[in-house]
């Protein structure tokens, strides 16, 4: 594993303004073949970070379907994220959107010199910045994995999102670095509640005896709430909140329709069946507009999560998509 920060100079951001000095953290994993031929670039989801071995075990790392014994894997930091790429330290930090911090992305791959990509993946939030680095990249690009994303943020995420940053904002301690604890947990907390299912809490959490308090679905609620302020930033969180609000993938480009129908990329669409944030249907769309998208849906108890807790079923979902791919070099539409 090789972490390196890339510098770039007086960075021009979509909405006006420049960062007169950009910072974009990433990963690394293996070696590049000669041929560039085992390149996989993943897109981390919104709280996460370049290390992707960390935070994806099961379907990267060693005896998993991408190791680094065969494959050269990158992941960089979003922009706005405590993990070491250009974040606020106050309340000035200029708007970022997620086409920013593709553009960075795509700076990274100029600077490495990459011009061929084996598969582009991502979860979420990484799906998002998927499609745009799909859209915009130069090079070569063999296939992408999307799961559980979307071309455009919906009216209901950006609600929830508003919901997030209110929690935030209502903490007198807002603004101040590292000393927003409990808004930062109640926003936790909010965004739990709409990556998990009812079934799931109801199965997980589920009462055993008669009470009048201390549920276990609420302390439940506190322990992620504790567990995600002590490893991350209130303003961080803010700031990110806001990044993918703008998320449109068609925003200058005729609506997210007519973008899709530009990517001539073999895609794999994984929804999950369960999911309340990202709806399979949006996915299901999404698949059809891709001229070569292949679309496919998996069970799951842990609705939204499930595209970091289902690798089994992930795992299997990709490599039928690569074998079917690699049949006399065609682009199936299904498998």
């Amino acid at each position: 594993m090789i972490n390196t920060t890339l510098i770039l100079n007086d960075f021009e951001l979509e909405q006006g303004g420049r960062l007169p000095e950009l910072k974009l953290a990433y990963t690394t994993y293996g070696k590049i073949n000669t041929d560039q031929s085992n390149i996989i670039w993943v897109f981390h989801a919104l709280t996460a970070n370049s290390k992707v071995l960390e935070w994806w075990p099961g379907l990267f790392g060693d005896e998993c379907l991408y190791s680094p014994d065969e494959y050269f894997i990158i992941c960089a930091n979003i922009l706005g994220s405590p993990y070491g790429s250009s974040r606020p330290e106050d309340l000035n930090f200029p708007k970022i959107t997620i086409r920013d911090t593709v553009n960075a992305q795509l700076a990274l791959a100029e600077s490495l010199k990459i011009t061929k990509i084996h598969t582009l993946i991502g979860g979420s939030c990484g799906g998002s910045q998927l499609l745009e680095f799909a859209y915009s990249y130069q090079g070569q690009v063999n296939q992408m994995i999307t799961i559980a994303s979307a071309p455009k943020e919906s009216p209901w995420l950006i609600a929830v999102h508003q919901a997030q940053r209110m929690a935030l904002e209502a903490d007198p301690n807002f603004g101040v670095k590292s000393s927003n604890t409990k808004g930062l947990m109640a926003a936790r907390a909010i965004g739990m509640v709409t990556y998990r299912t009812p079934l799931s809490l109801m199965q997980t959490q589920k009462e055993t005896e008669e009470k009048f308090d201390h549920f276990k679905a609420a302390s439940y609620m506190q322990y992620q709430g504790e567990k995600f302020a002590k490893r991350f930033d209130a303003m961080c969180y803010h700031s990110l909140t806001k990044c993918l609000d703008t998320h449109d993938l068609g925003r200058g480009r005729g609506g997210y329709q007519s973008a899709l129908g530009e990517i001539e990329i073999p895609t794999l669409v994984i929804a999950i069946k369960s999911d309340l944030l990202i709806p399979a249907f949006t996915q299901s769309e999404m698949a059809s507009l891709l001229p070569h998208g292949v679309y496919t849906e998996i069970d799951s108890l842990y609705g939204h999560d499930g595209f970091l807790l289902e690798v089994k079923k992930i795992t299997k979902e990709i490599t039928l998509f690569y074998q079917a791919n690699a049949k006399d070099g065609t682009i199936l539409a299904s498998y």
